[in-house]
């Protein structure tokens, strides 16, 4: 049995939406499916102002603008995340200060935060990793005492929450993802959820090219031009058509996918009542969307033994994350501190598959495979 690491799932309602948006007369963006998409994320996530956007990283960038930060401003981040938190404020001349993450989660550890600020900073960005919040009331502290635009990449965290609040409203701004491994998906593409009312006039006319077109076919303005730094953010209709049938069964989809990670959670126990590796657990104030499903070993060599392991059998796990701070460009960036925890973490994290519509029996044969491995290790 071949097990990939993700298969993307489809409703099979994605080609009749697109097609439904061709026979509407238009497939650039912010037709009638786009709006249907803002509609759907402003509610479900209580935010003032949701826009599409191409990718995360297209979303990302926007805050980036947003927050004004440039040349002599800093931004703190971690450097456990993908490129793409970096480059959106590296792309606007912002100095990147790398904080760690906290020693029992891979999320950005508000101490490490706190001891970092400086008369230059401007912004923090968190990332929810795996779906899992962030200490947001610890945060938003930080960002109130210190007058700081609180951004949080939400790129894994649709559908979650901390302490009953929608991870993405709580921000200053948020982004969100919606490639193919994630939760709900249209190949490409993002959200920017804005929850500033400050910010709302502008998102807009960043999001179209920094013009202030979307206001004039509302008719509000009778007529549109530059008036802003901005770029051309927003997806197709087509995108937000496919986007569209996934958000029709956005409540089947995240149950589908918490069924897969709690059948993980009981499959796997024996992993750690062995002590072998560990499953990190959800903290009281945060609520499992389904994301992924991750293990900790014990050593980046027993990371590296269970992989090539698992891959003998037929079964696609990968390492996650590489740390920004110790990349080739990153160590041109960091002013030379450790960031132990996120080394650990860097080393040690093992992503098993998951997605929509993987089965018990599948679950079984990475949990057999996991047991064969390390039971051959403690021999």
């Amino acid at each position: 049995m071949k097990i990939p690491f993700n298969k993307p799932w489809f409703t099979g309602q994605e080609p009749r939406h697109m097609q439904m948006a061709a026979l509407f007369g238009q497939i650039s963006g912010n037709g009638a499916f786009t709006k249907k998409c803002h509609r759907f994320f402003e509610q479900r996530l209580k935010t003032r102002k949701a826009l599409l956007t191409t990718s995360c990283s297209d979303a990302l960038e926007m805050s980036a603008i947003l927050s004004n930060v440039g040349p002599g401003d800093e931004v703190i981040l971690p450097s456990f995340t993908f490129v793409s938190t970096a480059n959106a404020f590296a792309l606007r001349g912002a100095k990147l200060v790398f904080a760690d993450v906290e020693p029992g989660y891979p999320n950005l550890d508000p101490k490490a935060v706190a001891k970092l600020i400086t008369p230059a900073t401007r912004a923090v960005v968190v990332v929810h990793y795996a779906g899992v919040a962030c200490q947001m009331d610890e945060f938003v502290g930080l960002a109130e005492k210190h007058n700081l635009w609180l951004i949080e990449d939400a790129a894994h965290a649709i559908g979650a929450s901390y302490r009953r609040r929608p991870l993405g409203s709580i921000g200053h701004m948020a982004t969100f993802s919606f490639h193919e491994t994630k939760n709900i998906i249209c190949g490409e593409g993002g959200l920017l959820a804005v929850n500033d009312k400050r910010l709302m006039q502008r998102a807009e006319i960043i999001w179209e090219k920094g013009t202030n077109r979307a206001a004039f076919y509302r008719g509000e303005v009778n007529k549109y031009g530059w008036v802003d730094v901005g770029s051309s953010f927003l997806p197709s209709e087509l995108i937000a058509a496919f986007l569209y049938a996934q958000l029709e069964a956005f409540d089947d989809i995240q149950k589908e996918r918490i069924r897969v990670r709690r059948s993980y959670l009981d499959k796997l126990a024996f992993v750690e009542a062995n002590s072998w590796a560990q499953i990190p657990r959800l903290p009281e104030y945060a609520s499992d969307n389904g994301n992924m499903f991750f293990m900790v070993t014990n050593s980046i060599n027993h990371r590296d033994a269970l992989l090539k392991h698992l891959g003998r059998d037929g079964i696609h796990a990968v390492f996650h994350y590489l740390p920004l701070h110790s990349s080739q460009h990153g160590t041109l960036l960091h002013d030379g501190r450790e960031l132990p925890n996120t080394d650990r973490f860097s080393q040690c994290i093992i992503r098993l598959p998951f997605f929509s519509g993987l089965t018990e029996a599948e679950v079984d044969s990475v949990a057999r495979s996991i047991r064969k491995f390390y039971e051959k290790q403690t021999r």
